[in-house]
């Protein structure tokens, strides 16, 4: 796989299913007011080459890089059960200057 190329196909189909769910945390918001970054939850086999088109195709904004976080699930205990909590994947997607992403789900 040659990589730095910009134009490889992703599977749509597969990059409607990356992202997880957006991250609206504090440490979230506070990535996005600093660095303009977004985070996403994303598929634990995510690679960054596909959360990039999966960002830039579902909020058609540019993308100037992402970092990807794995968090290991934490053990918490529910009264005599033990639950694990799922690993997470996160992604943290700096926009280029001037692009904005909305999850209100308005279109600027």
């Amino acid at each position: 796989m040659s990589h730095g190329s910009n134009n490889l196909k992703f599977d749509e189909g597969r990059l409607m299913q990356v992202l997880v769910a957006p991250i609206v945390s504090e440490k979230a918001t506070l990535a996005a007011e600093k660095s303009n970054a977004v985070t996403f939850k994303v598929l634990q086999d995510a690679t960054k080459p596909e959360i990039k088109a999966a960002v830039e195709l579902m909020f058609k904004v540019e993308v100037k890089g992402v970092s990807v976080v794995n968090t290991k699930g934490k053990t918490k205990r529910f009264g005599k059960s033990v639950g694990r909590r799922d690993n997470v994947r996160k992604a943290y997607v700096m926009l280029k200057p001037g692009q904005e992403l909305n999850l209100g789900g308005e279109a600027a």
